[in-house]
């Protein structure tokens, strides 16, 4: 491995662990608090998470990931995202008795794989100077 390779990989990483970490703690911020399901007055359960906390993360999320779109660091912000939300969302619901806590952390995997992945391809596009997606 020659010495110039390494700080260019390092550089390559630094976009996907940040995003990871602030994904992280926007999970932690939004979420992670709220471990309750409610019960209504006709006996059906809703939660744990409000609609509210849900849109509060997203919203939250768009910044970092437009940081990151904006310098042309698309796979960056693309896969720190989703690996940082499908770490919380597992960690988060691996104590589901059900078993099927799975499901739900697949479903936060994909979704969040095609939404930052379009939402970088359009901010990359708006942004754009010429250079190349992802390059």
């Amino acid at each position: 491995m020659s010495q110039g390779r390494l700080p260019k990989t390092v550089l390559q990483l630094l976009p996907v662990l940040v995003l990871a970490g602030v994904s992280l703690a926007a999970w932690a911020a939004w979420l992670g608090w709220d471990q309750h399901h409610d019960v209504q007055p006709d006996g059906t359960t809703t939660g744990p998470y409000e609609a509210w906390q849900v849109i509060g993360l997203v919203l939250t999320l768009l910044v970092p990931v437009y940081w990151a779109a904006s310098r042309h660091h698309v796979a960056g912000a693309v896969r720190g995202t989703t690996l940082g939300l499908t770490v919380a969302a597992y960690y988060d619901w691996s104590d589901d008795a059900s078993g099927l806590f799975m499901v739900g952390v697949s479903m936060v995997l994909v979704g969040s794989l095609a939404v930052t992945a379009a939402v970088s391809a359009v901010i990359a596009r708006v942004k754009g100077d010429g250079q190349r997606i992802g390059a």
